[in-house]
């Protein structure tokens, strides 16, 4: 045997998702590994998919595609007589691993922790337990777990149940989401409905300084019931729950129910031991509470209420004077609207109630330290401006939409014109150029036409940032106004918006959610505030209002220039983020789905042409608005969809027969699938 070998490594450019490019990438380094005689190729971490896959991690797509790569290599003639070893995800057990990173986790040990001196002074002890412990009293046992341990399949609870411990603590910063909070009591209720036990929620509340609202639901559960909720929506800063229970209740409960001597083996929990009673030799005649039940809000309630108590704490922390809308008349725009005035009876409801932290707030936002708010149509006017900008494009109808209800939660409403400002812009690129652009309807090429559009949304950014920052002062007042943004969760998850238009804004408290949510939630406001200027708000179609009328009517509506409607839309993005469906995933669930209105042609039409919108309009989510997080398969890409900016939606050659247009190239195999899909399934049919 000899001692020399010949190794080699190598640094490639890979790109997410481009499967076909990767391919080529790894296959010519493994050439030139061989031809300078190397017999083992070392090459990058995830390189078939690539590392900036990210949230694509988790698609199922991905990890066929790896597969399909991985077999073109070892068919490869390229790839005998070296070692090859190459990078990409892989399910075991049914979970992805990326094989070349471990994580070592240390169930259940305790070590010592030495204090700081200045806690040495305090406490009289150098060393504390630091760990995976449970504490011990006199009459109880209580242990801990964190937050999302919580939601785990094997919560500690469970371990630490079977090993005695009676009372489970959970500290938690469990975010607000739409329809959540039934599984978190489900969860609670869970946790001691099994082995028994008192459970402890407590979490946090509020907007800490990010796009996601905390909503409290501090609560107590025994064996299986809640025995006292906190509150969910509040502007308190402080609420606090307390229970009465018997412990007796617990060792009765689980005499019945647990026998750890049969459960599986399990280590024990080491007990840090502290000489203190929970309980009373008096407390005989304390009575214990009894179980309730939880009082769920429903989606439209959440929608009131949880993005009005994120506005008001965005606004008293950032040092403005109030806000200011863009308001179209449309849904978006007046679901916005509705919140800020949901905020302004919150407001008026915790003065009333004596919140005087509410109350100091709020005569800080309006600078008047005697004001007192009564009325939220009152501190609406002092808080909210409103302003409609209107084009020549612009209808009467939407006109009259924004001024009604401006007049019914009454906020400061301007009306303005915006052609002369769009005028003066193309003027500039006319003398410039010597060329002006017509809309479409006038003879206009697609180019023009999208400028035109654009150049408009984007005077309305500059001229609502103009006002926001020069309205009070033109009025003699003091402070700025936060911009209020507009767009719903499913026109961002397509780009359906210009970059940086109206819909750019300081923040957006309807970004995570979808148009079908918000048409429930302005008709729980008709019911709610009586605003009956959104009956004829939720009637009239979506539309930008950017293109020429015809006949003095609308002609462009966002569902025709979108593709699809906006309830397909929520579908289709449940699919991408939250059962991670690529392209043929989803063809494969919606052609079930939408059996019943839609060939299969049309679903695969609709499937490409989202895919499409969504890749090649992915670089706006850097731009976009931060918003109230509501949903989870919203398109933020700060947080919740980690996904490139930049896709390969370029098509290459077309093969022979085919019929249906190619995706746009997410990988190496999607569109050769999905036309193969369609064409079979299309045979049978006749369609």
């Amino acid at each position: 045997m000899g001692r020399k070998i010949t190794l080699a490594t190598c640094s490639l450019n890979q790109w997410a998702l481009d499967f076909d490019g990767n391919l080529a990438r790894i296959l010519e380094s493994i050439e030139i590994a061989k031809s300078k005689g190397a017999k083992y190729r070392l090459g990058p971490e995830l390189e078939i998919c690539g590392y900036g896959c990210a949230d694509h991690f988790y698609e199922s797509d991905t990890l066929l595609h790896c597969f399909q790569v991985l077999k073109e290599l070892l068919e490869s003639p390229v790839t005998q007589d070296i070692i090859c070893d190459v990078g990409m995800p892989i399910m075991h057990h049914s979970v992805r691993y990326n094989c070349r990173v471990i994580f070592l986790n240390k169930a259940r040990e305790v070590e010592e922790y030495f204090l700081p001196r200045m806690l040495q002074d305090v406490t009289g002890q150098e060393t504390v337990p630091f760990g995976d412990g449970v504490l011990s009293t006199k009459d109880t046992c209580i242990g801990s777990e964190i937050c999302v341990e919580l939601w785990k399949p094997r919560s500690p609870h469970v371990d630490m149940g079977l090993d005695g411990v009676e009372i489970f603590t959970n500290s938690s910063a469990s975010y607000h989401q739409l329809r959540k909070a039934d599984l978190r009591v489900s969860l609670v209720r869970s946790a001691t409905a099994k082995s028994g036990g008192i459970y402890l929620f407590a979490n946090q509340r509020g907007c800490d300084g990010d796009r996601l609202y905390y909503d409290g639901c501090a609560m107590i559960a025994i064996n299986g019931d809640i025995v006292a909720q906190g509150k969910q929506f509040t502007l308190d800063d402080v609420d606090v729950v307390t229970a009465t229970l018997d412990l007796e209740d617990v060792r009765s409960y689980r005499g019945e129910r647990c026998h750890p001597h049969v459960e599986s083996e399990h280590k024990p929990y080491h007990r840090v031991k502290v000489s203190f009673s929970l309980s009373d030799s008096q407390d005989i005649f304390l009575p214990p509470h009894d179980p309730i039940e939880w009082q769920l809000h429903t989606a439209e309630e959440e929608i009131r209420l949880g993005p009005a108590c994120w506005l008001w704490d965005y606004l008293r922390r950032s040092g403005q004077a109030g806000f200011l809308l863009p308001l179209s008349g449309g849904v978006d725009s007046s679901s916005t609207a509705c919140i800020v005035f949901s905020m302004c009876h919150l407001v008026c409801e915790a003065v009333r109630a004596g919140n005087t932290q509410v109350l100091a707030d709020v005569r800080q936002v309006v600078s008047d330290v005697s004001y007192t708010p009564e009325d939220p149509r009152e501190l609406c006017g002092r808080l909210f401006t409103t302003c409609y900008m209107a084009s020549e494009n612009s209808s009467q109808d939407t006109c009259s939409r924004a001024r009604q209800l401006a007049e019914q939660i009454g906020s400061t409403h301007i009306n303005l014109n915006i052609d002369l400002a769009v005028k003066g812009m193309l003027g500039v690129f006319s003398m410039v150029t010597g060329k002006l652009p017509q809309f479409r309807a006038n003879g206009g090429s697609t180019r023009e036409n999208l400028a035109l559009q654009n150049v408009q949304a984007r005077i309305r950014m500059v001229l609502a940032y103009l006002f926001a920052q020069l309205s009070l002062w033109a009025n003699g007042k003091a402070g700025g106004l936060l911009v209020l943004g507009s767009a719903n969760v499913d026109e961002s998850l397509t780009g359906y918006f210009t970059k940086y238009d109206c819909s750019s804004a300081d923040i957006n408290p309807i970004g995570g959610i979808s148009k079908t949510d918000l048409k429930s939630f302005l008709q729980h406001c008709v019911d709610r505030f009586q605003l009956t200027a959104l009956s004829s708000v939720m009637a009239a179609p979506p539309t930008a209002e950017l293109e020429p009328l015809c006949n003095g009517q609308v002609c462009q509506t966002d569902e025709s220039d979108m593709g699809m409607t906006y309830s397909e839309l929520s579908v289709i993005g449940r699919l991408r983020k939250i059962s991670k469906c690529g392209p043929y995933s989803m063809f494969c669930k919606l052609i079930h789905m939408w059996r019943d209105n839609l060939s299969l042609s049309e679903v695969a039409n609709k499937v490409k042409r989202f895919f499409r919108m969504y890749s090649v309009n992915r670089h706006k989510m850097t731009t976009v608005t931060p918003a109230y997080h509501a949903e989870n398969y919203s398109p933020d890409d700060n947080r919740f969809d980690l996904r490139p900016i930049l896709y390969n939606t370029r098509t290459g050659p077309g093969s022979s027969g085919a019929s249906i247009a190619r995706l746009p190239k997410w990988s190496l195999k999607i569109p050769l699938i999905l036309k193969v899909a369609v064409t079979e399934l299309l045979r049978p049919l006749d369609l």
